[in-house]
């Protein structure tokens, strides 16, 4: 397998990330640990959480899995803070006081003293990113972090995090995680770009499109018992689910069959290998979900195959929203 450089960490990954968003929720501990033994099996190093997954659940379990496997320095562990978590005024946000007690809460249901990448889940819109990036700061010196990075963030205020770190000679960001897949093409606009000049790794999230780009939503009103849509009852994620992106993923589906692959693993191996994208999140519920994405872990994407992709979806275009977890995108143009 060829890793990948995290950033201008110089840490290398595997080009895929485990997810554990299910873990603890969907998916129960016994095959939780399955998947993550599978998964490092494989040549998998790279895991990703967040302390709002499944109310802390999901580090728990992954917590338990690493410390019972004695596997803990062997992987590159990554989670996430600004989500609430409780109902007082100040159990969420990018503020220092919710960071620092984020950190030692999810120190402590990971099992471990240290978190090398830890990040920013959303921007922080309701004070100067200097809060954040100090506190961020304070925590790498006290080796409880290694790494900081950010998630979901517009391009302007990832530069604008780079260029407060350089002014006060802060620890800087070395990653974005941002929502990446076919159906929503927009950070290849200007945050693509700004990550390969300023060597920050991208870690897309949703590379398969919540499923659509698997075929998993016949319509977008009749959705499985076992998908994502019926089992939140959430129109945001609904809404994701278009007409457009479910054509689309039929189309992908075609290729794939006459690629000898099932229309999951081409949709992977199209993110995996587009300029830029270091690792992108699968979040499987089951074991056989992360058993159709590993076999394209040492598969290149043909690049005789880009333009296919690119008349499907033009470059830098929508068909599905996949940044409707946010306010600041403001162009939601699908075509």
């Amino acid at each position: 397998m060829e890793y990948r450089r995290l950033g201008r960490s110089g840490v290398m990954v595997s080009p895929l990330c485990l997810g554990a968003m299910n873990f603890g929720g969907s998916t129960n501990e016994e095959d939780s640990f399955a998947i993550m033994q599978k998964a490092f099996d494989a040549g998998i190093n790279f895991f990703d959480t967040a302390n709002v997954y499944n109310k802390g659940e999901s580090e728990n379990i992954t917590g338990r899995f690493l410390k019972e496997h004695k596997l803990r320095e062997r992987i590159v562990l990554a989670t996430k803070v600004f989500s609430r978590v409780g109902d007082l005024p100040n159990e969420g946000g990018g503020t220092r006081y919710h960071i620092i007690k984020a950190c030692e809460d999810s120190l402590r249901r990971l099992q471990t003293d240290h978190i090398d990448l830890y990040q920013l889940h959303r921007p922080p819109l309701t004070h100067p990113q200097e809060e954040t990036l100090r506190a961020f700061d304070d925590l790498i010196h006290a080796g409880k972090v290694h790494y900081i990075g950010c998630s979901t963030h517009p391009a302007w205020m990832v530069m604008e995090a780079l260029s407060i770190s350089e002014r006060y000679g802060l620890n800087r960001y070395i990653s974005e995680q941002p929502p990446y897949n076919l159906l929503d093409r927009r950070i290849e606009n200007e945050l693509v770009p700004l990550c390969q000049k300023y060597d920050l790794a991208i870690i897309p999230w949703s590379p398969l499109a919540m499923g659509i780009l698997a075929g998993r939503y016949p319509e977008t009103d009749n959705y499985p018992e076992d998908s994502r849509a019926h089992r939140w009852d959430n129109n945001m994620v609904k809404a994701r689910i278009t007409q457009r992106g479910i054509d689309i993923g039929r189309a992908v589906s075609e290729m794939a069959q006459e690629r000898g692959l099932t229309a999951s693993q081409l949709s992977l191996l199209w993110i995996k290998d587009q300029p830029g994208i270091t690792s992108p999140i699968i979040g499987p519920r089951t074991l056989a979900h992360l058993e159709d994405a590993l076999v394209i872990l040492d598969k290149k994407f043909d690049d005789a195959d880009r333009p296919l992709f690119d008349e499907l979806v033009h470059p830098g275009t929508a068909v599905a929203d996949f940044h409707n977890s946010n306010d600041w995108m403001k162009a939601r143009i699908f075509s």
